[in-house]
């Protein structure tokens, strides 16, 4: 049999993360009712730098660490405000003002602008069979999801949802041009960010929101997110970066749409209509389509 490549375990890896970020939609849900947004989303990242907290300190880590340059916090500070504080955070602030359904279109949007982003940012210039896997997609999800109402949701919960979709863009690009750089390791990158991005958030959400009493349940969802989906999946997701250009790994953190809707139908019985599947099979062959190397000149790491 032959063995797999390095960018296909990557792809298979990348899968497995959105799966679990899939699954942070529904807890998100449930820990609104009891926690103020942004103190949730601070409690769950810092609780995710503490788990990781313990790497920091192996040897090779501790010696990136120790020669540390100004540019280089500065450099790592700026990507976990972004990707953290800003991304996360405002999408929680959006989740508490919207439908879990408008969020997630809103946000898919990112895959599109990371694509073109990515041309002038990253020099990673996509295939015309890559463009096309991204139209798939973005039609895809269109039909899945409109027409879809609006007019009764918050302005104010489509500007953090529009900060939201700008910091993950960003941070998308951030993510992929440190980690193809090779100038960290992978855990150096996820504590560092992670740890200045979740202590920002976590004092900004108790100072303008308070911390409220918590009850056990809560704190069950805190912990789970903060170490299954977080400290785990977003380490994963760093490696992902280090193959995957930042259009292959935003095209495929896009089908966290398809799989929200998938996991709502097993496991909370919603119904899906000829219209939704057609907008599903549109979006999955979008991202196969990227995936796939017909066109010669597009190199791939094995």
């Amino acid at each position: 049999m032959k063995p797999l490549t390095k960018h296909f375990k990557a792809v298979l890896l990348a899968l497995l993360v959105t799966f679990i970020w899939s699954t942070s939609w529904v807890f998100i849900r449930i820990g609104l009712k009891e926690i103020p947004a942004l103190t949730f989303a601070g409690l769950r990242y810092f609780l995710a730098f503490l788990c990781l907290l313990p790497f920091l300190f192996q040897k090779e880590n501790l010696r990136q660490v120790k020669y540390f340059q100004t540019r280089d916090w500065i450099r790592l500070s700026l990507f976990g405000l972004v990707i953290y504080t800003l991304a996360q955070g405002c999408q929680y602030l959006g989740l508490a003002y919207l439908p879990t359904v408008t969020v997630s279109l809103l946000l898919n949007l990112t895959t599109l602008f990371v694509a073109f982003s990515g041309m002038i940012v990253l020099k990673e210039k996509p295939t015309w069979l890559q463009w096309l896997g991204v139209v798939m997609n973005l039609v895809g999800v269109i039909i899945y999801f409109l027409p879809a109402s609006f007019a009764s949701t918050s302005w104010l919960g489509f500007l953090f949802v529009a900060i939201s979709l700008v910091a993950n863009i960003i941070g998308t690009l951030q993510g992929r041009e440190i980690n193809r750089s090779g100038d960290y390791s992978v855990m150096v990158v996820s504590i560092i960010s992670m740890g200045i991005g979740s202590t920002l958030m976590l004092l900004t959400g108790v100072v303008t929101q308070g911390l409220p009493k918590i009850t056990l349940t809560s704190w069950g969802i805190v912990i789970l997110l903060a170490v299954v989906n977080t400290a785990f999946a977003f380490t994963a997701w760093n490696y992902v970066q280090q193959t995957l250009t930042a259009m292959e790994s935003s095209l495929i953190n896009s089908t966290m749409v398809v799989q929200v809707a998938l996991l709502a139908w097993i496991f909370l019985g919603e119904q899906l209509s000829g219209r939704e599947i057609f907008g599903l099979a549109l979006t999955v062959i979008g991202v196969l389509i990227v995936q796939l190397n017909i066109v010669p000149g597009h190199p791939r790491e094995s």
